[in-house]
């Protein structure tokens, strides 16, 4: 059986200490404050990082360097067989092709999983293939398995504020003036690659509505309306109340299901979004 080293990115949700008692290798995340360099669980946590976006200051994201996956690749291989890496979705950030490219020099070696996901369904992606590759799989084979079930997961987030989205672009000034005065709260999507817009709600009552239906909608169409054969899990940010108020009405809406995780939200979400924020995810569960 193939010795296979497990390798995630802070955004999947893990810290350092969570990794490291997981058996997990950890790559930090790097963010640019103010053009000063800091790496998210290392030397930037949570409350720093919300602490900053609070005085306005630049906040941007980054890559790690090629020279820093291509180290930890080659210490990994001096012990291990293969190495399987599970970056965010592609199409969150450039972190994956990058990596895929720097893996074509290790044939047979590297294996880099794009299976779409961020935040607690990439941890449970990470969970499985530490399963997996416990029950004797090769990494090619936990790659195939976890590329061909992507779709097997969704991400739902209320948004508290229209600030950070117009910040970055997502909704134009004119449409976040509007948006505030009107008192929106935009429920955003993540099934697939991207982010992308869900629906609009008026209240906040009314938006964890909107993301109850959908996970209601996506486990009779995903999971055959089995809600038992799914991972239901709650991020945020700074919002703890929130989310222990969503984690009653999933497990009201699910009798008999429990809320698996509650996460603060990765940070590469969470500075497009800002403070306040409380997602909802499904994750059709491993069967072996």
């Amino acid at each position: 059986m193939k010795k296979i080293a497990v390798v995630a990115d802070s955004n999947s949700g893990y810290t350092p200490q969570e990794a490291t008692k997981a058996g997990v290798h950890f790559i930090a995340m790097p963010f640019y404050i103010d053009e000063k360099e800091y790496y998210e669980g290392v030397n930037l946590s949570q409350e720093e990082f919300f602490e900053f976006l609070k005085k306005d200051l630049s906040v941007s994201t980054s890559q790690p360097s090629p020279e820093s996956m291509l180290k930890l690749w080659d210490e990994l291989l001096e012990t291990y067989d293969e190495v399987l890496y599970l970056p965010m979705s592609s199409g969150l950030s450039g972190t994956c092709q990058t990596a895929m490219m720097l893996a074509q020099d290790y044939e047979d070696q590297v294996f880099i999983v794009d299976n779409q996901r961020i935040s607690v369904p990439l941890k449970h992606s990470v969970q499985d293939a530490l399963t997996l590759a416990g029950l004797g799989k090769t990494a090619r084979e936990i790659k195939a398995y976890l590329e061909e079930t992507k779709m097997d997961s969704a991400v739902y987030i209320m948004v508290d504020t229209l600030k950070y989205l117009k910040k970055g672009g997502r909704v134009t000034p004119a449409a976040a003036a509007l948006g505030t005065l009107l008192k929106i709260k935009p429920v955003l999507q993540i099934h697939g690659e991207k982010l992308d817009s869900y629906a609009k709600a008026r209240t906040m009552s009314q938006a964890k509505k909107l993301m109850i239906d959908a996970l209601q909608k996506d486990v009779m169409q995903y999971a055959d309306g089995n809600a038992e054969s799914v991972h239901f899990d709650i991020a945020h940010t700074q919002n703890h109340q929130g989310a222990m108020d969503m984690k009653v009405q999933i497990e009201e809406a699910f009798p008999g299901c429990e809320v698996s995780i509650i996460d603060p939200l990765s940070l590469s979400i969470a500075c497009h979004i800002g403070e306040g924020a409380v997602g909802v995810a499904w994750t059709k569960k491993l069967t072996v």
